[in-house]
């Protein structure tokens, strides 16, 4: 593709350099450029990232992928729209909650995609993830009020990763990572941390969906299992969310005050929906339909 204008797109936190790009028909399409040292991870996310497009997810389609003198680089197609974090919660209730419900599908279309048969066990591999933030949380400088309840309801419910099941994942799925064209279609972007793992830890972002809209994030859940949530979900959402908070702490000391007071706010707001960790199904859910 011959690019013929290059401009560049500031915002998120990927490490990639983002681009908007037109070509000779005037064409508008977005770029990324990694370092060189990332062709195979790259490669792998483009090949993912076609098999997801492939399930008819609305998304930035994935057109070419090959090296230049920046890097590594990808072409995707580009979206007219704007972020669906600025554009739900000004929406009615109502709709709001439908394009909640309409992303849980779409996530559950994502999940068909099955893991390795090569990929460790589940419950392996995640003990030892919570037990590194666990212990990289008690020798971080700064501590959440309540962050011992977290541990604590960690260390109790362990068991649940027992015999879980794994697949692919977006890896940062939330409505920051979401768009609404300017014809109101809703599209998911940003697949740069994609993964494999239990599909139910996808859920751990939903925080953020839930602080913008808690009805988008209450539709999430009842899109993705069709109005019939397990109590075994909301059990396991709880530990996920409890592991992702203690490690948001110590991850925000090197980008300041300012992401450091976010993630501590965060955590309180997770307290307060949570009841100190003793209720499972978070406050913000609003659906009566529980099984």
């Amino acid at each position: 593709m011959k690019i013929v204008t290059k401009t560049p797109i500031l915002e998120g936190w990927s490490e990639d350099k983002k681009y908007c790009i037109t070509n000779e028909e005037g064409e508008r399409f977005l770029l990324r450029v990694t370092d060189i040292a990332q062709f195979d991870k790259k490669q792998a996310e483009f090949n993912n990232m076609q098999r997801v497009a492939a399930l008819g997810i609305p998304m930035c389609v994935p057109i070419e992928f090959g090296t230049c003198d920046e890097g590594v680089y990808a072409i995707h197609s580009w979206i007219e729209g704007k972020s669906a974090e600025s554009v739900v919660p000004k929406l009615l209730p109502s709709k709001q909650y439908d394009y909640g419900f309409e992303a849980g599908q779409i996530l559950r279309k994502i999940h068909s995609i099955p893991a390795p048969e090569s990929q460790e066990d589940w419950e392996i591999r995640f003990n030892r993830k919570m037990d590194t933030k666990i212990g990289k949380y008690e020798e971080c400088p700064i501590k959440y009020p309540k962050g011992q309840a977290f541990i604590d309801y960690i260390n109790a419910n362990r068991h649940l990763l027992s015999g879980r099941p794994q697949s692919y994942q977006h890896g940062d799925y939330h409505i920051g990572n979401m768009m609404i064209d300017d014809a109101g279609k809703l599209y998911i972007i940003d697949f740069n941390r994609n993964d494999y793992g239990d599909p139910w830890e996808e859920f751990n972002r939903i925080v953020w969906c839930a602080q913008r809209s808690e009805l988008f994030a209450s539709g999430i859940v009842d899109g993705y299992f069709d109005n019939a949530v397990p109590t075994d979900f909301w059990k396991l959402l709880a530990l996920y969310i409890s592991s992702n908070t203690l490690s948001s702490v110590y991850w925000a000391i090197p980008f300041g005050e300012k992401e450091i007071d976010t993630m501590l706010n965060q955590a309180a707001e997770i307290m307060s929906w949570y009841d100190d960790m003793k209720n499972i199904i978070p406050t913000w859910y609003k659906h009566d339909n529980i099984i």
